[in-house]
């Protein structure tokens, strides 16, 4: 989406820089039919520069917090500059240009076309670094956002791998009580077992005790 902005903001700056020299050039022309199809041109392109303004507020606005305002800033100069073409091409309109001004335009008409070209230069280089610093600045973000991603997968699967892990130790763990239980059931059969076998050696010793007794007794009762 950053893409569509910048087509808007480079057809803006081309189409602002031409008509700044068309401002220049036309307040330097007597009134009459060339004039005024310069005038009308002007405002044709200006109508453009208004087209190109609302679409790159639109589309600043439609995209992400991270970068909006960074778009929004740079709008914010273009309807600044916008202003002062609109201003400019009011003055030339109205006439609002005496017959001096004009003369001492055309005086130094050809002194300042140099100085003219140059600052018409210049706004295009400032306007084409802007567009290659936002550019760097959108790149960075994307960059930036792409590692924070990476970040959260990487986040996500370690979560996933502790996850499999406790739930692998916890079926140990079940595994364990499983163990335990049939130990304790094993544990308890062999110690009634033995209980039981007790009593039995017992009721066999003493029934060996009781019949010994008895034959002891019938030996001493006959002699």
């Amino acid at each position: 989406m950053s893409e569509v902005f910048e087509g808007y903001e480079r057809q803006y700056c081309e189409l602002s820089a031409n008509l700044s020299r068309k401002c220049n050039s036309t307040s330097l022309l007597p009134d009459g039919v060339e004039k005024n199809a310069k005038v009308n041109e002007i405002k044709s392109g200006l109508d453009d520069c208004d087209v190109l303004i609302r679409k790159m507020d639109l589309e600043a606005r439609s995209l992400q917090p991270s970068v909006k305002a960074m778009f929004l800033a740079k709008l914010r100069e273009y309807k600044s500059d916008l202003n002062k073409l609109k201003r400019e091409f009011k003055r030339i309109a109205s006439g609002d240009v005496s017959q001096a001004s004009r003369e001492e335009l055309l005086e130094a008409g050809m002194a300042d076309a140099h100085s003219v070209s140059t600052d018409q230069r210049e706004r295009l280089t400032m306007s084409v670094e802007r567009l290659n610093q936002s550019s760097d600045r959108i790149k960075e973000s994307r960059r930036a956002m792409l590692e924070t991603e990476e970040l959260g997968v990487s986040i996500l699967e370690d979560l996933h791998q502790q996850r499999q892990t406790l739930l692998h130790a916890h079926n140990k763990l079940h595994g364990v009580d499983d163990a335990i239980d049939k130990s304790k059931k094993v544990l308890s059969s062999m110690s009634r077992r033995m209980t039981r076998n007790k009593w039995i050696v017992g009721a066999v010793i003493a029934a060996l005790v009781v019949a010994i007794i008895f034959i002891i007794f019938f030996k001493t009762s006959y002699h």
